[in-house]
């Protein structure tokens, strides 16, 4: 018996001996009369058994049959042996047209030894809730995740997947699969999603490397930027630096959610080439995550601003790898060691000693900018040999000046030469 049927037996029990009367009975058990006279006749017939309900211990009617309970088993072994409850739900219903809750699959999988119940979590430092972005496109947490997301299968046994999810919806706009999280991979992520989507107003990120400089040297010179902060500015995109991963914690789930769903969507399909799998992620899983796993935002206004034709034009140039050289006197100029010689025809006046910024596109060809102009340059095959003068091996004799004939000094010495003539 339960601790409420012996409770229950012991007021019934008193009533039956005639120390409390049916209505005190009521009001202790919290019943009414009439359930009171109920139990009193149940009990007078069976004892404390006649508290007890007449179907504990009987299969409910409304049990699993055995033979379905089976299938289930099967194809949770067979095909989700590693799924969660409601994911495994999910792709019962889809796949196998098997419609059951995800508490009556997590009861089998915990039986069959296929899940196990998760302790609760530690407490940590406490950290206040920050509050959503109230518009789409207002801000975008951006990152990537390193995982093996193709379980060895082609070969690949880790790729680096870089999502962005609106903070205001908690939509996926974004994902793709690319070699790592460096200069051009995120480059050519953010130039693909501005031009279809138009720019945010900011972007959240971590402070890895390829985002931000955390150096000694870069606290004390602000002016120190990377190429993707540099990239930012020229946007006017506000970049966004989280202090730990808690801060930007929606980024970080959805690569947790990523993990466990999209590594078995990709087995499911049997998916092996980062093409495919860039292809599933378009067509099919980001819609069907966004429509799943959305939010309405307090606004129904799009903050993506639509870029104009002129940043339209200049996205490769800004997306672009950028560094700085001289003008040699030769109008030559080097960079990652190779050597480029600047041509003759020019759309702007270039000068020895100029500074020039070179650009590394996504196709590795570089181009030359000097105020906003691009210049005409070809790759040389050589250094070109520097120009060195004749050195002087002997100084020549100094000639002896001789003054001129109405020099002061020759009056002064013709004056001095009459006046001794004179006096002779």
């Amino acid at each position: 018996m339960s601790k409420r049927e012996v409770d229950r037996f012991d007021i019934i029990s008193r009533l039956r001996r005639g120390e409390l009367n049916g209505t005190e009975a009521g009001r202790l058990l919290k019943l009414c009369t009439r359930q009171i006279r109920r139990l009193k006749q149940a009990v007078k017939k069976k004892g404390a058994a006649g508290l007890i309900h007449g179907l504990r211990g009987k299969i409910s009617n409304r049990r699993m049959k055995e033979a379905e309970r089976k299938k289930i088993v099967r194809l949770l072994k067979k095909k989700y042996p590693d799924f969660g409850p409601t994911f495994a739900a999910e792709k019962l219903y889809e796949l196998d047209q098997i419609d059951h809750d995800p508490k009556t699959i997590r009861a089998i999988q915990i039986k069959e030894g296929l899940w196990k119940p998760r302790r609760e979590k530690k407490k940590d430092a406490h950290r206040s809730w920050r509050q959503r972005r109230s518009a789409f496109g207002e801000m975008l947490q951006f990152d990537g995740s390193y995982h093996d997301w193709f379980e060895g299968r082609g070969g690949i046994h880790e790729a680096c997947l870089l999502a962005s999810i609106d903070d205001a919806t908690s939509l996926v706009t974004a994902a793709e699969f690319a070699p790592h999280e460096g200069v051009f991979p995120v480059f050519a992520f953010w130039k693909k999603y501005l031009e279809t989507q138009g720019k945010p107003r900011s972007i959240y990120l971590d402070k890895f490397s390829t985002y931000t400089m955390t150096s000694a040297a870069a606290k004390e010179n602000p002016d120190l930027k990377t190429q993707f902060e540099r990239a930012m500015i020229e946007l006017q995109i506000e970049p966004i630096f989280a202090n730990s991963p808690q801060a930007k914690g929606r980024v970080e789930r959805l690569f947790d959610t990523f993990q466990d769903r999209l590594v078995k969507e990709l087995r499911l399909a049997n998916i092996a080439t980062v093409e495919e799998a860039n292809k599933f992620l378009k067509e099919k899983f980001i819609p069907a995550f966004n429509a799943k796993f959305s939010v309405e935002p307090v606004s129904s206004a799009n903050l993506h601003r639509k870029l104009t034709a002129k940043e339209r034009a200049s996205l490769p140039s800004i997306f672009s790898r950028q560094e700085t050289r001289t003008v040699q006197n030769d109008f030559t100029f080097s960079f990652k060691n190779q050597w480029h010689q600047i041509t003759e025809r020019q759309p702007v006046t270039v000068c020895k000693k100029d500074i020039v910024t070179i650009e590394e596109h996504f196709d590795h060809t570089i181009h030359v900018r000097l105020r906003s102009k691009e210049l005409n340059h070809v790759l040389l095959q050589v250094r070109p040999r520097k120009i060195i003068m004749p050195f002087v091996i002997a100084k020549t004799a100094v000639m002896a000046r001789i003054p001129a004939v109405d020099h002061p000094w020759r009056q002064r010495f013709h004056a001095d030469a009459l006046k001794v003539k004179s006096s002779n």
